[in-house]
């Protein structure tokens, strides 16, 4: 080959041959489609890495129903959020490691005609809601959806992805009342999706289980600053003697410090503050406060990482996969 001359470009007819499978195979494994076993699609794969392969995806898309992309759905109350923002990044990478597109749908701008179905291959879900009137057409799509977190709806879907929330809220009212908390205060999200709901009832249970008021208040998820404040100070207004504040929303126990402060209250001596969402803004908080880490990267990715598994025929519709959270015990409830 001289130097003006240009190398072939490999074929899909190459990588079976590499791979010591039919086209037809090699084809089905590229796409995720067909009864392909696992090592048969890994060796196909590999082969096409070897060879350095690149389908062309726009000729494949018009031949096929195949679009190589997955949607990803987040509700309009978590866009704002640093769980969000960690959640969709855990999607993305995975995503690209498998080869994939990603298009966001957001329940607040999403213009879906009725029995419209989004063109992807499969959806992404993060605790989504079950009256959304988005989540419910999704879900009713046709396409295999994996969520995060459980769905209450009558649809349900090809896969979950899902942390035990009551044992690690257990475990967190466990340790304030170890810490010497007797009257804990709980700030819940109005959100009806199965975490925040799950919160509510373990702290419910555990408070009746003890014989311990159960102390209240709600703030929409997201809501502003000024809003979490009122909710903490109707508590304390309600019952001086609360001695704990467990916050639900993601950032909202930094929020409230400066309102425990106001009352009179310090955190980590005569008041302890635990958030069930860890984040940057615990950490960096004066004190540092101790806070569920839900790990939202790994649950992205996880997510993404079952749906590609299902559409490519590697693991059974209807798989439910376990995420293990952890709770950062820090300053905000050390006596």
């Amino acid at each position: 080959m001289t130097s003006g001359d240009h190398a072939v470009p490999p074929t899909i007819a190459d990588v079976a041959r590499a791979a010591a499978v039919s086209k037809t195979t090699a084809s089905d494994a590229l796409r995720g489609h067909g009864r392909v076993s696992g090592p048969t699609r890994r060796a196909v794969l590999d082969a096409a890495e070897r060879l350095g392969y690149a389908p062309n995806r726009s000729a494949r898309s018009l031949r096929t129903s195949v679009t190589e992309t997955i949607g990803l759905h987040i509700p309009e109350f978590l866009t704002g959020a640093e769980y969000y923002m960690a959640f969709v990044f855990g999607v993305a990478e995975q995503a690209a490691r498998a080869g994939l597109d990603v298009t966001l749908l957001s329940s607040g701008h999403l213009p879906l005609r009725r029995g419209a179905v989004p063109q992807v291959d499969g959806l992404v879900l993060c605790d989504p809601v079950a009256e959304d009137p988005v989540v419910e057409q999704l879900m009713n799509s046709g396409l295999p959806v994996v969520t995060a977190e459980r769905y209450a709806g009558d649809c349900q879907p090809a896969g979950v992805v899902w942390s035990d929330h009551d044992a690690s809220m257990t475990a967190l009212l466990d340790h304030l009342h170890a810490s010497g908390a007797r009257c804990p205060a709980f700030v819940a999200s109005d959100t009806t999706g199965d975490w925040s709901l799950t919160l509510q009832r373990v702290y419910a249970r555990w408070c009746a289980e003890r014989g311990l008021p159960g102390l209240v208040g709600k703030a929409r998820f997201g809501a502003p600053p000024e809003v979490l404040r009122a909710a903490v100070r109707q508590l304390l207004a309600r019952t001086p003697r609360i001695d704990a504040v467990v916050c639900a929303a993601d950032g909202a126990a930094a929020v409230v410090l400066p309102e425990l402060r106001a009352a009179g209250r310090t955190v980590g001596v005569d008041l302890l503050l635990a958030s069930c969402v860890d984040s940057s803004a615990m950490r960096t908080a004066e004190p540092p406060i101790t806070a569920i880490d839900l790990r939202p990267r790994t649950m992205g990715a996880a997510c993404t990482r079952l749906l590609h598994e299902i559409l490519c025929g590697e693991t059974p519709r209807g798989t439910v996969r376990d995420l293990p959270v952890e709770m950062n015990v820090r300053a905000s409830t050390r006596r």
